[in-house]
């Protein structure tokens, strides 16, 4: 007992200070795309079809860079989430739009203070199921804010679904979803779910989640960085970061 309490007093304080402060995001961070006014877009030069002739699919989008060549700039805006689709739409000439807080939405109302939350996998890679794992860890440690994951669909304020929905995992996400109560809110996380992402157009692939289930707010990326997601969960419950 004296080892370990000598241990914790030695490693100190470990947890970041974000969302209180800006993020330490890495060199190689691709953020929110802007599109130049005079950029002459490559649709082609896109593995998922995000890129059209004057805008960029968030949705759809998995960050690679490509597009870069062709007038796409990837800013450091981390603020990716959206509470609807339309919203992950970049124009061209558009220039970076402001984040707005939303504290008279259902979600905000009821889970301000405390939001649980139940994981479904639902085939995806584990790349945004191990990004979103992370935040339970002691650098982020959401239950600091009120968020947690809980085993049981009927302890669960909200569903975040990861991965393309394949044919395989339906059934289990359509049960986990009806199993839980009234009201019930659903995240989608990550261009697979939002889009099918690099396997949209599968025969093993459903539907975007949005087709199968309503869906109230989305987290584009491929997957997420931690950043990114824990902000969006914050701002889902109404709160914002103090970066903004």
């Amino acid at each position: 007992m004296f080892r370990a309490l000598s241990a914790r007093l030695f490693q100190g304080y470990r947890t970041n200070k974000f969302p209180a402060a800006a993020p330490a995001l890495p060199e190689r961070f691709r953020g929110r795309p802007v599109i130049a006014a005079d950029a002459k877009l490559d649709p082609s030069c896109c593995p998922t079809g995000a890129l059209g002739k004057d805008c960029l699919d968030m949705g759809r989008c998995i960050f690679c860079g490509n597009c870069s060549k062709c007038g796409v700039v990837f800013t450091k805006e981390y603020r990716l989430g959206a509470f609807d689709r339309s919203s992950l739409i970049v124009k061209q000439g558009e220039e970076l739009p402001e984040v707005v807080v939303k504290k008279d939405t259902p979600m905000a109302k009821l889970c301000s203070k405390s939001l649980k939350i139940r994981q479904v996998s639902a085939g995806g890679c584990s790349a945004c199921e191990l990004d979103f794992n992370v935040l339970g860890t002691l650098a982020w440690d959401m239950g600091r804010l009120g968020i947690q994951v809980v085993a049981s669909p009927r302890h669960a304020d909200c569903l975040l679904v990861t991965g393309p929905v394949s044919k395989n995992m339906l059934t289990a996400l359509k049960k986990t979803y009806d199993a839980m109560s009234e009201p019930k809110f659903v995240i989608a996380n990550g261009a697979c779910a939002i889009s099918g992402g690099l396997f949209a157009g599968s025969d093993e692939i459903c539907a975007p989640l949005d087709e199968i289930m309503k869906v109230d707010f989305y987290v584009p990326g491929c997957p997420p960085h931690p950043a990114v997601l824990l902000e969006a969960l914050v701002r889902f419950k109404g709160g914002s970061a103090g970066a903004i």
